[in-house]
Formats: structure tokens, C-alpha cells, sequence
């Protein structure tokens, strides 16, 4: 699966349940803690823009963050947002292919970017000397960037694509279990049910014209937010920002996909063979995404089932049973749903079936206990601990003000989510533990090709097979 950093950024600024007045007043001082100095402007045309100075070493980071992601793609056309993320990268008007880099990675700095199901984003990391050259490159490219954009740029890009998604998905071994599971638990109508990589059927017809039209509705300033974060004069900035974004046409009025989280009302068994030569035995739950409030709960949930030798699951399967090698738990929040995912890798000698059934037994224990206050506490230390790192960079605390402004309006709103974090208690673990981890689930084992009895035979399974275009998944009955 793609975590990527802005989603587990995501999944650590939400969580649990209303507090109570002592925990309200924890709240406070947890907020308190933590304070990132900003301001907050927007442009005529819409463009967010958050300045946030410090001088504490001669850099500064530069991100730009386009509220468009996999969700806002339709069927038939999936991978246009990632497929985009590289176009971004070939030139614009003004800005000849390479330069970007020269401007960048060439004077000590670095750039990149990333896409999920529910942003784009794309950054500079520069000596403070260049910051005027960075918001250069991003107005161009945001302004003017399909100007240049012709078939042979679009097609060379198109392939990359493509290959990056044999590498990471079609010949990567277990590489299509999260698809195969999201296709499963989401309607086909969802955006959320494809991958942010999209099926190489709809790369192959995808068209220069398709990308640009993309390009015109998701790429404006109404649906952006420019984070600068670092060592930088603000007056200065704003007069260059003004400079070079003030003249951008504001952009079409966007209808955001109505999202819903899963529903599952049964537990669906799968069974997909693939060139490995071990199996591997996945479960999967729809939880909630990073707005709602019990995400924060469910990584606490994850921590503690399996996130350390001494968690429940590791400690039973791995060492006490002996019967796994890995035990790998996750909650992954996106913007409007999200997944709870457990992975087991058995020993020689142990099957899945085993594994399915001490595992379901460790959690039916863990959901009429409850965490203990050690287990909790180990839980919100590491949670915590993840939080206050993306603020040791510049581009952390960009990633940090973006991702509040984005999802809930308000730059600061990371302060509130920290304040919860430290708030989370046992109740809040065990309530999400039995609300989510119930029957509606899927369970699906990867077995080697020819060798389906290897299954987790707890119940009756239908076969997944890859359908004609190479990433779309037929269930067929057993």
C-alpha cells in the first residue's frame, strides 16, 4: 500500500471522542505546547497563502497544495492526478524542461511532490536567497503549463507511469492486494474503490486533451494553498507572490464527489494467486477518514494490537505461538473514508487458517478488556512522537498547515488535533476496537499460483482474478 507522508500526516491530526472537562483542560495545555507562528492571506483569485517565518537556519520551503486527487477522477479515467503530478514536471510557458531543477536541486535545494486520493502537492526545499526563483517556477507552471504541454511530452510521461506501475503494483509480489481489496469493499461508482496509480487500461487511452481539461478545472488558484515556510522576509514575499500569482485566472467553480465510508454488512472471502512463493493472509475493515473523530482512537487501536514486539498480536503470533514472522496493523484515513488493514506472514509449518483464527481470537480478548494504561500510554507516546517530528522541518510544518487548512479551514486546526491526540483514552480505544473490527470485513489470501489450499479455510471463499484490462478484479464464484 502508498502511505504516503501526507497520509500519515493525516492520520496523525485526528481523533477520538468529545472530552471531558479534565481532559478539555489537558487539551489546553497540549495545544499550548505546540505553536507554529503564522499568517494567513488569500489573493483576489482565491490562491490561500500561509506565511510562516523562521530564521532559525538560512532555508526556506515552498509547497504548493492542490486540493485534487484519485477521488476526483471518474471511471474509465483512472491515474489522471498522479499521471499529472509528472506532467507538472516537463516545463511550462516560461520554464524550459530541466530548469526547475537547476533552480532547485541545482543550488543545494531539492523538489518533488506527491499525489494521493485527496491531494496534490508539490515542493521546494531552497536557501532563502532562491525563494523568489521557487515562486517563480510554481506560478508558471500553475498558470502556464499545458502552453507547452504537446503529445510527445505527454506520452513520455504517460509511460512512465506506466512502468511505475509494473514496478509497484503489477510485478511487485503481493502488490495488488490493496487494490484488490479497496475494489472489493467500495462500490464501483467510489472513487475510493481504484488505486492513486490508476488501471493501465485507462493510462493506455488516456489523451493529452483529457489531462489538459484536468489541468483546467483542478490546477487554479481558487483550489490551491501556497505554504512558505522558513527563513523569509513577509513583506517581500507577499509583494512576489503578488508578482506572480495575483494575475492567474481564479478557475471554474469545482462539485467535490460526495464521499462516503464503507459499508459491509458480511464478510467477504477472497482468494488471488500471484507469483510468490509464500502466502500471506490480509484482513481489512471500513473505518473512518482523517476528518472524523475516532481516527486518532484507531492508530492508538494499531499501536497496540501490533505495533511493537510486546503488542497483542506480535507478542501472540510471532513469539509466543511462533506461528508468524509479521504481524503489520494500519489504519488508512483518507479525506472522507478509511481502512483498517492487518497483514500476517506465517511460518513454515503454520497455515493461514491458524493464523486467521488466533488473531480473531487476540482481538475478541483485546475488545472485552480494553488497553491497559501501560499499553495506551506506550500507544499515545508514539503517535505523539510522530506528530511533533513533522515539525522539526521546514517542510514538515508546510505539510502540517496545509493539510489544516485544506481539510478543516483553518491553518492553526493542527492544534487542536494535537490537543485531542493527548486526550485519547482507554474508553475511546475499546469503543472503536468493537465498532469496527466487527464481521463486515474482508479477508483475503494470497497464495502462490496453483496452490489455492493454501487459503485461510475458515469459511467459504470466491476466487479474485485480474480482469481483461490488467488491473479491474472479477470475483468469481468457487
Amino acid at each position: 500500500m502508498r502511505f504516503s507522508r501526507i497520509q500519515l500526516a493525516g492520520t496523525a491530526l485526528t481523533l477520538a471522542s468529545a472530552a471531558s472537562p479534565a481532559q478539555a483542560q489537558r487539551q489546553t495545555r497540549a495545544s499550548d505546547a505546540i505553536r507554529i507562528p503564522f499568517e494567513r492571506y488569500s489573493l483576489p483569485n482565491g490562491l490561500m497563502v500561509i506565511l510562516a517565518p523562521d530564521h532559525s537556519v538560512p532555508t526556506v520551503a515552498v509547497e504548493i497544495y492542490y486540493h485534487v486527487g484519485a477521488k476526483n477522477e471518474v471511471p474509465g479515467h483512472t491515474g489522471f492526478a498522479h499521471l499529472f503530478e509528472h506532467v507538472m514536471f516537463t516545463g511550462s510557458l516560461n520554464v524550459p524542461y530541466g530548469m526547475h531543477d537547476r533552480l532547485t536541486e541545482g543550488v543545494g535545494g531539492r523538489n518533488n511532490a506527491y499525489t494521493t486520493d485527496d491531494q496534490t502537492v508539490y515542493w521546494e526545499t531552497i536557501p532563502s536567497s532562491y525563494l523568489e526563483s521557487a515562486l517563480w517556477l510554481e506560478s508558471d507552471r500553475m498558470g502556464f503549463l499545458i502552453d507547452k504541454l504537446d503529445t510527445a511530452k505527454f506520452n513520455a510521461q504517460r509511460d512512465v507511469v506506466q512502468n511505475e506501475r509494473r514496478q509497484g503494483v503489477d510485478n511487485q509480489p503481493y502488490g495488488r492486494f490493496y487494490e484488490i481489496i479497496i475494489a472489493s469493499m467500495y462500490p464501483a461508482t467510489s472513487s475510493y474503490s481504484w488505486p492513486t496509480v490508476g488501471y493501465m487500461t485507462d493510462l493506455k487511452q488516456a489523451t493529452v486533451d483529457d489531462v489538459k481539461n484536468f489541468f483546467r478545472l483542478y490546477y487554479a488558484p481558487a483550489n490551491a494553498t501556497l505554504t512558505i515556510v522558513g527563513d523569509f522576509n513577509p513583506a517581500q514575499t507577499k509583494q512576489w507572490i503578488a508578482k506572480y500569482f495575483s494575475d492567474l485566472t481564479r478557475g471554474e467553480p469545482i462539485t467535490r464527489p460526495d464521499m462516503k465510508p464503507a459499508t459491509l454488512l458480511r464478510e467477504r472471502r477472497l482468494v488471488f494467486e500471484d507469483r510468490i512463493q509464500l502466502p500471506r493472509l490480509y484482513l481489512a475493515w471500513p473505518s473512518v477518514g482523517a476528518k472524523a473523530a475516532d481516527t486518532y482512537a484507531l492508530r492508538a487501536l494499531s499501536s497496540i494490537l501490533a505495533g511493537s514486539r510486546t503488542s497483542r498480536l506480535t507478542k501472540a503470533l510471532v513469539y509466543d505461538r511462533q506461528s508468524a514472522t509479521r504481524v503489520v496493523t494500519a489504519q488508512n484515513d483518507r479525506e472522507d473514508a478509511g481502512e483498517f488493514f492487518m497483514w500476517i506472514d506465517p511460518r513454515p509449518g503454520h497455515t493461514l487458517t491458524e493464523l486467521e483464527a488466533t488473531a480473531d481470537s487476540v482481538i475478541e480478548r483485546f475488545k472485552h478488556e480494553g488497553p491497559t494504561p501501560e499499553e495506551l500510554q506506550r500507544a499515545i507516546a508514539g503517535i505523539e512522537y510522530d506528530f511533533v517530528s513533522n515539525l522539526e522541518s521546514n517542510l514538515g510544518k508546510a505539510d502540517l498547515l496545509s493539510f489544516s487548512t485544506s481539510y478543516f479551514g483553518d491553518p492553526g486546526y493542527y492544534r487542536t488535533q494535537y490537543a485531542k491526540l493527548k486526550s485519547v483514552s482507554a474508553a475511546d480505544v475499546k469503543r472503536v476496537a468493537n465498532t469496527y473490527l466487527g464481521p463486515g470485513r474482508i479477508v483475503l489470501s494470497f497464495v502462490p499460483e496453483g496452490k489455492t489450499d493454501l487459503a485461510s479455510k475458515v469459511g467459504a471463499s470466491v476466487k479474485v482474478t485480474v480482469g481483461p484490462d490488467g488491473g479491474h478484479y472479477l470475483m468469481e464464484s468457487k
